[in-house]
């Protein structure tokens, strides 16, 4: 299991180390005598007790059996992969390409009822044209995938756009000004995407704001990131793809999306930035 910044991942592998470690006393034994029964060093059983060692599936097997618990390996291992789970190297995520990743988050989307999003990058996915979500993918791609299916992915996202013309959601977009001057794809895509943002920003469930650039500002730019709810958020880091959902956690960002909203301007300004960002392109 790959180290994680977030706290929400660290909880979820003490939690599981926590479960374990009660298996072991439950059925009255060490961690030395665990470790003989699996045929490990004993300073393996002492550094997953710890949580200092992420157990592995074959781990967790072996546990149990020694326990005497099998009937407890099931609801272990899905323990084990949630707090997988909540840290995904890109590499792992976009193995088997992009298609995949993209679809995975479906199911997320289709039960969230309230959406924020912030972006220092590029355009939000769910409010991206096809021509560039294809730019986005395909930068992608190139840089670190090496299974070309940009087309199926770039298929899927759009698919997934029809959530926000679906009842009963509301979707709060937050953009830096930058957002609208990086020509991902070049200029004519660029246009493109200006102009949707004109028509995005004019649904009745939807908050587009934009955060002007200037020198003075009480939050700096921060790594983009979605709130699904309350209940999660996820951060699309350099490294790799992160999910929160401690609660302590996700009101961080909550607090770092009001803030930023603060800043933003909306309505007649917010399209004033826009077609500011339209004409210095045309």
């Amino acid at each position: 299991m790959a180290e994680s910044p977030s706290s929400s991942a660290q909880q979820a592998r003490r939690i599981l180390a926590d479960r374990l470690t009660g298996l072991c006393r439950d059925a009255g034994l060490t961690g030395r005598e665990i470790a003989v029964r699996c045929g490990w060093h004993p300073s393996k059983s002492s550094r997953i007790m710890n949580a200092r060692t992420p157990p592995s599936p074959d781990d967790i097997r072996a546990w149990c059996r020694a326990c005497g618990a099998e009937d407890q390996t099931a609801d272990l291992l899905a323990s084990l992969r949630n707090a997988e789970g909540m840290w995904i190297g890109w590499r792992r995520m976009e193995q088997a390409g992009l298609k995949q990743a993209q679809e995975a988050r479906l199911p997320l989307f289709e039960r969230t009822r309230r959406f924020r999003s912030y972006s220092s990058w590029f355009v939000p996915g769910l409010i991206q044209t096809r021509e560039y979500t294809e730019a986005v993918l395909r930068a992608v791609q190139r840089r670190r995938v090496e299974v070309d299916d940009v087309a199926e992915a770039v298929a899927a996202r759009v698919e997934r756009q029809r959530v926000l013309h679906e009842g009963g959601r509301r979707f709060a977009f937050l953009i830096e000004e930058s957002v609208l001057r990086n020509a991902i794809g070049g200029t004519d895509v660029l246009v493109g995407q200006l102009s949707h943002l004109l028509a995005v920003g004019s649904l009745p469930n939807v908050s587009l704001g934009v955060v002007p650039m200037g020198a003075e500002r009480c939050r700096m730019p921060v790594e983009g990131f979605w709130i699904f709810d309350a209940a999660q958020a996820n951060v699309e880091l350099v490294s790799g793809y992160l999910t929160i959902t401690q609660p302590s956690e996700v009101a961080m960002y909550a607090e770092t999306f009001s803030e930023l909203a603060e800043m933003a301007v909306y309505g007649v300004n917010a399209r004033a930035s826009i077609m500011a960002a339209l004409d210095t392109l045309r």
